[in-house]
């Protein structure tokens, strides 16, 4: 088809943004009035003229409306002129002792940019001198009513014509060509015409997803160009024809410099010549000319009638694409359907039948109606429109639908819309409900959106749809409507227990008007299950990192809305009551936040996944850095890292076994270095949402219904042949894939060797372009749905992006002359940079006597000891064996973050039969990154570092029992890391004999 050749894939089109900011650049800023104290007071008082221009710049997102200042001779005049500043002169023809025209020519011959108007009492003698003067040096004579709305179409009137060329030729913005010499008849219309056009802009303005785009959008108003005769009408049309959206002329003006009574007709026999499709507008007093016009084609009005502008309203309302689009039967003329924005539009392109199909496309009024609409991009496309294009009128159907779907989807893209349950819909994907504050995660969701559209990452990779996942933030006002309304913040702030406070806040109603937006929601997100996530003020901004500090909930879908707005309602409740748990305050007095402070909002987002049989999970999560701080072999620092795993991303971020590879060498990945490195160091189980109703109830759980599961027990093929190889008992070799008989390994092998999906390729990408556009390392959170049908691209959901707080390396650190008989400590796998002063005090498992069946315990006993050290407000050192933060007892201590917050440096050491790998990719890991906390990993028994628990072992305990020991020494220890070389030691200190044990 012609029309789309070069579009290989519509629903992929990229239509270029209108730059609506670039619109309306020359601006009338002061005015110079010319006129008798009176007639200023006229202008003033009685026209309301100031409040009037303060309206219309205050509609326009101007920050400044045009000044006036006002004198009434020609030496004041000039005096202020000479000062600078001023973009246009008013002045009224009675002005007493001043000839007006000579003052003009005086003006314009010092002044000549700037325009020059002339009002006056209309009147038979006034008509006469204007007839015998010399009107060169003035640019517009109308005709004053006392109607202040003139003054307002004179400023538009000029703007419009300072701005035309670029506006008009570079971004399509639309023209009607006015042809008028009466100066009566000019002075009355223009106002008219002009309050016709704003208020068409006011109702386009529909089209806009927030308030910022509303504003723009009004200077995409359709421009009014004035002729007053024949040669300048006929010049302007044939500059801007392309981009007229009508012509209204008188009949009678000059052509070729003398009076043609049939000037009006002779311009329309000319438009129409060039293109027949342009409404055209005739007026005269004469009935004659009525029966001419409609032997053109083209409407007609009385100038002399009673509704002159009514009709002249009805006219541009129903001929220059004003208003709503009427669908009529081509045979009788009479409307069957009417669309009163682009999205009705696209709906009732499906329904209409052919033949008004046929009608509307082949004659412009598609491109028309979206041209006054200020919807260019689209408009451009369908103007040229043809049936003959076309092999069926459905194919001519789909491609209208599709344009305008792929329009819509790229206008929502990159956006914050204002949520509107009467208009949402599919298109719209990330939407506020509220004024305030979106919160942390949600800024960053809001971040990723913009860089998905300024990038175009949408469509980079073949067959994959780069995105956020459809979502609508409640705003911190929200929150602080429902703790307002239901006197919640002395509940919230006591001590009461966390159960105590959920329930509290579970009684608690959130405010009315919410819910309906809920409704609309819901029923746009028809399939997914529902996540309700936290997005505080505090979350994710720089040093100041709650990653999973608050609760995230998933909701199960649902077939009855009603349930469904219940448990988000539930879960929103409870997402409020996590920023008053225990933890939640305890963090806070660790970071030096104040509680009463912090301010939540929520995130509804749609689950990325498949449903399975009862269980929803996506085919692949993960958690990426730019920057890795344990490269191994050629992997370089600055070549990020990420950690991925079969189901949902909880699995990583609480410390489960995923797969570690640097994106920009994902086939040296060291867990599959060996098939007996594959077999034990890769994921055992995955994590996915119990899709059964009654499996979310409320809790201070976030994960009550989130299950664990084999990987042993996965039935689905579909996803599996992505993620899994199959262990060959008999050859004992790993082969990719699962068309073998045998044990399924998680391997990622067909995404990450065989590259079936580029999941390399876009983390590098998006590495690459967060840290730039974040101008810091960072952090991504992604979820990726490869069980999609066939024939439609394959889903990566961006979910989260958030800054790294990497510990530059200012300080010069040596460690080339240490020597390991004088550390406590030596690791050549440290996180962080220069020297940790002040420290006196050290925690430590004692290695003899652990068992991986007290890790619970154990995290009980450090949650207390690290209390008292939040209350003196010191840190410590935190030795322990295995992975700190792990949700798994077998795999280390699993303590939550709040439990060892004081910690300043935390080291993590492997025994004979409990190797570790550093604990990176999770919320854990972030906090230790961002609160600048030294990080020592360490086997000593494979000679990957060293650990002098011996020397621990000799000195007193300020605290003792079964499972730990807390140290305490006189002076504060000498801890340095090496941020170049990664190496980082703890130095023994110099002790009297009294501090050892049994001294």
């Amino acid at each position: 088809m012609t029309i789309i050749e070069g579009i290989l894939d519509l629903q992929k089109y990229d239509f270029t943004d209108t730059s609506f900011d670039l619109l309306m650049q020359k601006r009338i800023h002061r005015v110079l009035l010319i006129c008798s104290n009176y007639d200023n007071y006229m202008l003033e008082e009685d026209g309301r003229i100031d409040e009037q221009i303060f309206n219309e710049y205050v509609s326009l997102n101007l920050r400044y409306p045009p000044s006036f200042v006002q004198t009434d001779n020609a030496e004041d005049a000039f005096r202020i002129l000479q000062e600078g500043n001023i973009d246009l002169v008013i002045s009224m023809l009675s002005l007493r002792g001043t000839d007006v025209f000579a003052l003009a020519k005086m003006i314009k011959a010092r002044y000549e940019h700037i325009p020059i108007v002339v009002l006056t009492y209309f009147s038979r003698e006034v008509s006469l001198r204007l007839q015998g003067e010399d009107l060169s040096a003035i640019d517009y004579v109308f005709c004053w009513l006392g109607d202040a709305s003139l003054i307002l179409a004179i400023i538009k009137l000029i703007e419009d014509k300072m701005n035309a060329d670029f506006d008009i030729e570079n971004i399509g913005v639309q023209a009607i060509i006015l042809v008028e010499n009466s100066i009566r008849y000019i002075s009355s219309y223009l106002p008219n015409i002009y309050r016709i056009v704003l208020l068409q802009s006011l109702d386009f303005q529909r089209e806009a997803l927030n308030e910022h785009q509303r504003m723009l959008k009004m200077r995409g108003r359709p421009k009014i160009l004035l002729a007053n005769n024949y040669n300048d009408a006929l010049d302007l049309y044939k500059k801007y024809k392309y981009n007229v959206l009508g012509v209204i002329s008188d009949i009678s003006y000059k052509k070729d410099g003398v009076v043609d009574e049939n000037a009006g007709i002779e311009l329309c026999k000319a438009v129409m010549a060039d293109d027949d499709k342009v409404p055209f507008l005739i007026q005269s007093s004469s009935s004659v000319h009525k029966k001419i016009a409609e032997e053109l084609g083209a409407g007609f009005i009385n100038k002399y009638s009673k509704s002159l502008s009514l009709e002249l309203r009805n006219f541009i309302i129903q001929n220059l694409a004003f208003g709503p689009f009427v669908f009529k039967n081509p045979d009788t003329m009479e409307p069957i359907a009417i669309a009163t924005d682009l999205q009705s539009l696209q709906q009732k392109l499906l329904t209409i039948p052919d033949k008004t199909l046929e009608y509307h496309a082949t004659r412009n009024h598609f491109s028309k109606w979206l041209n006054a609409r200020a919807l260019f991009p689209v408009a451009q496309m369908f103007k040229y429109i043809r049936k003959e294009d076309f092999e069926t009128m459905d194919e001519m159907r789909r491609f209208l639908y599709v344009a305008i779907s792929s329009f819509r989807l790229g206008k929502g893209r990159g956006v914050i819309a204002k949520f509107d349950k009467s208009s949402y819909d599919e298109y719209q994907v990330f939407s506020r409900i509220g004024d305030a504050s979106i919160g942390g995660k949600a800024r960053g969701l809001a971040f990723i959106n913009r860089i998905i559209k300024i990038h175009r990452l949408y469509n980079k990779f073949p067959d994959v749809l780069i995105t956020i996942p459809r979502t609508v933030v409640l705003s911190t006002d929200i929150f602080d409507e429902f703790m307002d309304h239901n006197n919640l913040y002395s509940v919230a702030l006591s001590d009461l227990s966390d159960d105590e406070i959920l329930e509290r806040f579970l009684s608690a109603e959130l405010p009315g008007r919410v819910y309906q937006d809920f409704y609309a929601f819901l029923a746009v997100s028809r399939n997914h299950p529902i996540a309700v996530r936290s997005s505080s003020k505090l979350e994710d901004s720089h040093y100041q990192p709650f990653a999973g500090i608050y609760s995230t909930y998933m909701i199960p879908r649902h077939p009855d809305n009603h349930v469904m707005v219940r448990m988000i309602s539930d879960a929103i409740r409870e997402v409020y009551a996590s920023v008053y748990y225990k933890a939640s305050k305890a963090y806070m007095t660790a970071t030096a936040n104040v509680i009463d402070e912090e301010k939540m909002g929520i995130i509804l987002q749609e689950v990325c996944g498949n449903r399975h049989g009862d269980i929803f999970y996506p085919t692949l999560s993960g958690v990426a850095q730019s920057i890795n701080y344990y490269p191994i072999g050629s992997e370089k620092a600055e070549d990020g890292i990420a950690n991925i795993a079969f189901g949902l991303g909880k699995l990583i971020v609480e410390g489960g076994i995923s797969l570690r590879f640097s994106p920009k060498h994902y086939k040296k990945i060291l867990q599959l270095s060996s098939v007996e490195a594959a077999l034990r160091d890769t994921q055992k189980e995955f994590r996915a949402l119990d899709l059964k109703v009654d499996s979310f109830v409320p809790s201070t759980d976030d994960g009550v219904n989130i299950l664990r599961l084999g990987i042993n027990d996965v039935k689905n093929d579909a996803a599996m042949k992505y993620v899994a190889s199959t262990y060959d008992y008999n050859n004992n070799i790993l082969r990719d894939g699962i068309n073998y008989s045998g044990k399924r390994i998680v391997t990622f092998a067909n995404v990450l060797q065989h590259k079936l999906f580029p999941l390399a390729d876009i983390l590098s990408t998006l590495l690459e372009l967060g840290q730039k556009e974040m101008n810091n390392p960072i952090e991504i959170e992604f979820a990726a749905n490869l069980e999609t049908p066939p024939g439609t691209p394959k889903i990566f959901n961006f979910l989260q992006i958030r800054p790294i707080v990497h510990t530059e390396e200012t300080s010069v650190i040596n460690l080339g002359n240490v020597e390991r008989s004088d550390t406590l400590i030596y690791s050549e796998s440290a996180l962080g940079n220069g020297v940790f002063r002040g420290i006196c005090d050290l925690v430590y498992i004692k290695p003899d006597s652990f068992n991986p069946a007290r890790n619970k315990d154990i995290a009980f006993d450090i949650e207390r000891i690290n209390n008292e050290f939040v209350k003196k407000g010191a840190g410590y050192v935190l030795i322990g064996p295995g992975r700190w933060g792990s949700t798994d007892p077998w795999l280390g201590i699993p303590v939550r973050w709040p439990q060892i917050c004081a910690a300043r440096i935390i080291i993590e050491s492997g025994l004979k039969n409990y190797r570790i790998d550093p604990s990176q990719g999770t919320h854990f890991f972030q906090n230790l990154t961002s609160f600048r906390i030294g990080y020592f990993t360490i086997n000593p028994y494979i000679n990957e570092g060293f650990y002098d628990v011996g020397f621990l072992n000799q000195m007193k305990a300020a605290y003792e029992d079964e499972n730990l020991r807390h140290i305490r020494f006189d002076n504060p220890l000498e801890i340095m890391v090496d941020g170049k070389t990664h190496r980082g030691v703890i130095l023994k200190p110099k002790i009297n004999s009294q501090d050892k044990e049994g001294v």
